[in-house]
């Protein structure tokens, strides 16, 4: 449960914020006090989850972030609402599958547009509004596990979030001095509705994938994106102090560790 109050009167922009981890992220950061916009491409999603906050300033931005404009624009919008942008969460992805050898320029194109390119241009717009202000800012990146090297059909999944791992330590390092925070979290396999879809399509799941699934990791379940959310609320807000260009693994499996 995420602590009330942490972020109240924050101005926070979610990235893909329509649906799995990053509508749970909208949830939480409201129920801490944030004034939240939410982008995605999926209007009558984003619609659908505004209204889940009958008056409260939560706003839907639509905006396909395969183009470098709308990231911009998703900023832009947030600020024209609320005035400005304290905050700002990279939750947008795609991991549709491909291999180094099956893998098209338009397939890797399409990775590099959502998964790296867009939360760089996000990050430009927020990072120059806080500037502009003298104010201090907080960013989280949702990144992956997979941004290790993943499997073999990740292949330009991992690549482009290993690149956004880069594109977290850079910024951070380089807006420091700027008192604007940069984080980021390897997320591990997790229960959400878009993970249930790339089961069924891609690996042949049915409707007991989800049991298969728990019964194979080491706390006998996955992940669950209120829980990544409420992390994600911890580092955007004051109380996770002065840390700045960290990527931490949010899962449980241990990097480097074998049998």
């Amino acid at each position: 449960m995420t602590t009330p109050s942490v972020l109240t009167d924050k101005v926070l922009l979610v990235s893909g914020g329509t649906q799995g981890i990053g509508a749970a992220i909208v949830r939480a950061a409201a129920e801490a006090g944030a004034r939240v916009a939410f982008s995605g491409r999926n209007a009558e999603k984003g619609k659908q989850l505004a209204a889940e906050f009958d008056g409260r300033p939560v706003v839907f931005v639509q905006a396909d972030l395969s183009d470098p404009a709308a990231a911009t624009e998703s900023v832009a919008a947030t600020i024209a609402e609320f005035g400005r942008i304290d905050c700002l969460v990279n939750a947008a992805g795609t991991t549709t599958r491909g291999s180094l050898l099956a893998t098209t320029p338009e397939l890797f194109d399409s990775h590099i547009a959502i998964n790296m390119r867009a939360p760089f241009f996000t990050m430009q717009a927020a990072v120059s509004d806080m500037i502009g202000r003298n104010a201090p800012g907080s960013i989280v990146n949702i990144i992956t596990m997979s941004s290790y090297g993943g499997q073999a059909y990740l292949a330009p999944y991992s690549a482009s979030k290993a690149g956004l791992v880069g594109l977290t330590k850079n910024a951070a390092h380089a807006h420091r001095w700027d008192r604007i925070r940069i984080n980021g979290l390897n997320i591990g396999w997790s229960e959400t509705e878009g993970e249930a879809d790339v089961q069924k399509r891609f690996h042949g799941a049915d409707d007991t994938w989800i049991d298969q699934a728990n019964a194979s990791v080491p706390m006998g379940r996955l992940g669950q994106p209120d829980e990544i959310a409420d992390f994600v609320v911890f580092l955007l807000s004051d109380r996770s102090g002065v840390v700045t260009g960290s990527v931490i693994d949010w899962d449980q499996m241990v990097m480097g560790g074998f049998d």
